[in-house]
């Protein structure tokens, strides 16, 4: 092999008696970056810079919670076989849907409750969820988790032999499948930001881009992926779910794209903006 990603020794780092995760940590700088982005984002639209903020603080947790219980229902198998067991996410296991489902779900919640756009603030947010999405599969690669089949590509991660699955004790090195996330991540972060710039487009269609954009490169990523998943004919169970919302993605972008311009949206609330 010419070369090869090798795999961090520790998924954290210890502090005197406390152990902080790797894991946990890129999900809080995840947080964060979604938070500036939308931030900035939503100011240019006009609405208040608090806003974010206070949507964070409901749909983090909520999101956390959605995630966990997506795995729990999808990989009750993976989880650890102590009493904390279905709560542990320092370890690992969140699934993304489950916990953008929450979390926009809260969210859209307290943006209505604030009388503000929520079509708009969807869009404003699109772009953010990706660059945490991003941020959030580093935590992947410090676990050695969610990682694709064998490979000799100069780009094979280096994986150690007691995170190997079943069946694949013998091989070194497998496909990066997080860094291939990433990547697609942000390039489509960039696109949806140049769209929303370059082109009319009716809110919230740059969500429904993202769920559709996001969703059509899992289908790809769980076609590389080895680690233990439920099968539905012989596909994991989020090759499915992929696939469901992709659909859905682009049918929701099409009709937001269709509706009558003479039903206009919400605006931002003029009260909600930063005094100048």
């Amino acid at each position: 092999m010419i070369a090869s990603i090798p795999s961090p020794s520790s998924n954290g780092i210890g502090i005197g008696p406390f152990e902080i995760h790797a894991y946990g940590l890129m999900y809080a700088f995840a947080v964060a970056a979604a938070v500036i982005i939308v931030t900035r984002r939503w100011r240019k639209l006009g609405g208040s810079p608090d806003l974010p903020w206070e949507v964070a603080i409901w749909a983090f947790p909520a999101g956390l919670l959605g995630g966990r219980l997506y795995f729990d229902i999808t990989s009750f198998n993976e989880m650890p076989h102590t009493w904390y067991g279905p709560i542990a996410v320092w370890d690992g296991g969140l699934g993304i849907w489950g916990g953008i489902a929450a979390g926009a779900a809260v969210g859209i919640w307290r943006v209505h409750r604030a009388g503000a756009s929520v079509p708009d603030f969807m869009d404003a947010t699109a772009p953010a969820l990706l660059v945490a999405q991003a941020i959030g599969r580093i935590g992947n690669y410090f676990n050695q988790e969610l990682f694709g089949g064998p490979t000799n590509l100069p780009w094979a991660l280096q994986i150690s032999p007691e995170h190997r699955p079943e069946g694949y004790i013998h091989y070194a090195t497998f496909q990066p499948t997080f860094l291939y996330e990433i990547i697609w991540n942000l390039a489509l972060a960039a696109f949806l930001v140049w769209l929303g710039h370059h082109r009319k487009i009716k809110p919230p269609g740059l969500f429904a881009l993202y769920v559709a954009g996001y969703s059509a490169f899992r289908i790809f990523e769980e076609s590389l992926r080895v680690d233990p998943a439920h099968h539905i004919l012989g596909q994991r169970l989020n090759f499915w779910v992929a696939i469901v919302l992709t659909l859905v993605g682009l049918t929701w972008f099409a009709w937001t794209q269709r509706r009558d311009a003479r039903d206009p949206l919400p605006p931002v609330d003029p009260a909600a903006a930063p005094s100048t």
